[in-house]
């Protein structure tokens, strides 16, 4: 029984991050239609529900009161206040995950991601990045999702995020979805085999 034991390997867990509206989403919704490989960690967010969003499904959509019980009763593996609302990766799931052997992915942003490596320094690090910062201004707009105040907010953290691209090893830029979504998937699977070749 315990040789068994021995042998279940330790899930990988990736982080996945980019400035807001570079594609982080999209690129995740088309990955899973295609590689079911590895698990989504959802996220608890205080921020209002977009339309077309699942509460449980993108976030878990909480008041700003349960968040913060959750952030003092150490419940998550990273939290952050990004654009005015909380972010946080709840701890359970993710250890669970990765005991079980399987693999997952945080869809976080850069101040979530440092304290992940504090805590993870084997996760491996992936870097969305926009073709540029008149593009990145293009898909906020086109989202519509934030008034102009809150889009040059945006774009101002787009460019201090972009300074940090180098704490990642991987870093990708999206301008082609199907070619994006396929260098994600290549650092997945060379990963897998990384570890599984151990």
């Amino acid at each position: 029984m315990e040789e068994n034991t021995n042998k279940l390997q330790q899930g990988i867990l990736f982080v996945l991050s980019g400035p807001s509206g570079v594609g982080k989403g999209t690129v995740l919704e088309k990955l899973f239609e295609e590689y079911d490989d590895v698990k989504y960690s959802v996220s608890v967010t205080t921020r209002e529900l977009r339309q077309g969003e699942v509460n449980g499904e993108n976030y878990f959509f909480l008041s700003e009161k349960e968040f913060f019980k959750m952030r003092d009763g150490n419940r998550f593996i990273e939290s952050a206040k990004v654009h005015n609302h909380y972010y946080g990766t709840p701890k359970n799931e993710v250890e669970r995950s990765l005991r079980n052997g399987e693999d997952i992915i945080l869809e976080i942003d850069i101040q979530g991601a440092k304290q992940v490596k504090k805590l993870y320094p084997e996760a491996i690090f992936i870097f969305l990045m926009p073709p540029s910062l008149g593009e990145l201004k293009n898909r906020l707009e086109k989202r519509g999702s934030e008034d102009k105040y809150n889009q040059s907010i945006r774009l101002k953290n787009a460019e201090d995020e972009l300074k940090e691209k180098n704490i990642y090893d991987y870093k990708i830029i999206n301008d082609n979805l199907s070619e994006t979504v396929k260098k994600l998937k290549d650092i997945i699977i060379s990963e897998k085999k990384r570890r599984d070749d151990i």
